[in-house]
Parts: C-alpha cells; sequence; structure tokens
C-alpha cells in the first residue's frame, strides 16, 4: 500500500459514488484531503470513515452551481494543507429530457457544474500548482463526452467541452510538471441517474438498469487511482460499453446508427 503522509488531494463530488470511493482509497493510505459536496450533511458520514481510516480531512461543501464564490472556494481549499498535490474534479449531475423538453435553463445549470466550476477550480489552483513547483488535476469527464446520446443534450455538451479545455491543459503545462488525467467513466453504479434532472428540473429518482449493472464505484476509484499515479492521459472506465469508444474512432457513421437504438434509461 502507498504511504502518502504529507499528500493532498481535493475531490469535489466527494460525498457518493466514484468521488466517495476514491476518497476511502486515498484516506487508507494516510493522505491529506479536502472534501467537497453540495451539503456538510452529506459529507459527515464520509469524511467520519476517512477519519476512522487514518486520514486528515477537511470538509469544504459548496454548490459548485454558483460561480461568484469558485475563487475563495479554491483559496480555501489550498490554505486547509497550504497545496494540493492533486485535484480531482469530479463533481457532475446528469439529465433525463428530450432536446424539445430540455430549458435553456437546464442546459446552463448542467454547464455550471459540469463544465464551467471544475474549469474554474483548476484555473484558481494552476498558478498556486506552478509556483509550488507541479501538481496532478483529474476530471470526470464521461463517454457521453465521445458522442452524442439520447435524453442527455446538456450532458453531453458539458462533458464533450470538458475534453477541449483539459486537453489543452496538457498540452500548455506537461512541460511544467503539471499531469493531466482525463476520466472516462462508462456506467458505474452511483447516484447520477437518481439525481439526473427531469422534466421541470426535478430529481429523475430511478436507477437505469444499464448503469446498475455496471461496475461499482469501489472497482472505478480503483481504476482512476492507478491511473492518475501513473500520470495517464485518459483512462476508460467501464466494461463493454467503452467499445463505443472505440466504434466512434473508426466507424463514425456505425456509432450514431447504434447510439439512437441505445436505451437512454
Amino acid at each position: 500500500m502507498t504511504n502518502r503522509n504529507g499528500q493532498v488531494i481535493w475531490i469535489t463530488g466527494g460525498s457518493s459514488g466514484i468521488g466517495e470511493a476514491c476518497a476511502y482509497r486515498y484516506a487508507a493510505e494516510h493522505a491529506s484531503l479536502v472534501l467537497t459536496a453540495l451539503t456538510a450533511e452529506e459529507l459527515e458520514p464520509v469524511v467520519a470513515k476517512c477519519r476512522d481510516l487514518g486520514a486528515t480531512v477537511y470538509a469544504l461543501p459548496y454548490d459548485l452551481q454558483h460561480p461568484d464564490g469558485i475563487e475563495t472556494l479554491a483559496e480555501e481549499a489550498w490554505n486547509a494543507f497550504n497545496r494540493i498535490d492533486i485535484l480531482y474534479c469530479n463533481a457532475g449531475i446528469s439529465q433525463r429530457t428530450t432536446v424539445e423538453d430540455t430549458s435553456m435553463e437546464m442546459i446552463r445549470r448542467l454547464m455550471e457544474i459540469n463544465y464551467f466550476a471544475p474549469v474554474a477550480i483548476a484555473k484558481a489552483v494552476l498558478p498556486k500548482m506552478l509556483a509550488a513547483g507541479g501538481g496532478h488535476i483529474a476530471v470526470t469527464t464521461s463517454i457521453a463526452g465521445k458522442f452524442g446520446f439520447p435524453l442527455r443534450c446538456g450532458y453531453c455538451s458539458s462533458k464533450h467541452a470538458l475534453y477541449g479545455f483539459f486537453e489543452t491543459l496538457q498540452a500548455e503545462y506537461s512541460d511544467r510538471n503539471i499531469h493531466v488525467t482525463i476520466v472516462c467513466p462508462g456506467r458505474v453504479r452511483t447516484n447520477i441517474s437518481l439525481r439526473a434532472l427531469d422534466k421541470g428540473g426535478k430529481p429523475h429518482g430511478k436507477m437505469d438498469p444499464g448503469q446498475g449493472g455496471g461496475l461499482s464505484p469501489e472497482q472505478a476509484a480503483k481504476i482512476i487511482q492507478k491511473a492518475i499515479d501513473r500520470s495517464k492521459r485518459e483512462v476508460l472506465v467501464g466494461r463493454k460499453e467503452l467499445i463505443m469508444v472505440y466504434v466512434k474512432r473508426f466507424f463514425p457513421g456505425l456509432c450514431a446508427k447504434i447510439a439512437k437504438r441505445i436505451k437512454p434509461m
């Protein structure tokens, strides 16, 4: 087991799913953690378990759909331990609505949480990492960031956009000891479908069958942690659904046909 004494990791979306599972893996290796989620109440059980596992933890709740406080949030996260070695922007929200039923308000909310928040956090932390001699930035995208998918117009858009920003970040700062890992999950058994926005902006409240049969968050976290440790540029996380990434790359027309037939929930 790796001993991460002295290493500081900030994880957004740390109260459930992939973020929670990653937090426990790092906690067991005695890292110092900054954990962000929507509310302090959601973070409490995760923080308690991480401390039981041997981590020092700083809870930092925040609603990422509010951009005005992001710089202050990043400042507090950095000051918690006077450094951040790994920033993992994992928080996100999905939807289950057609283009016709998706309001511009919903699209903006999805973009704010899934795209603008991680971009703003990365931009706020980057200068500090550079001054400290380097660091690692990871971000959760999705295979929905590789191709269009029914009932996900805003979600897919936000995940596509992440690739543009974080691939550019990789290209510009790799020679300055800034490592970037783009995490691309397929189906992982998290609460994202339960919390996905339905028509009217209400929680979908259902576990999609495909997602319910996906990887466990613990399996996903093991893959993600290994990819970050190896400074991989991108890591695909999932099972047979990941074949669609390669279908899109080599047979885009076939991918479009398959996407039309995929059961979206």
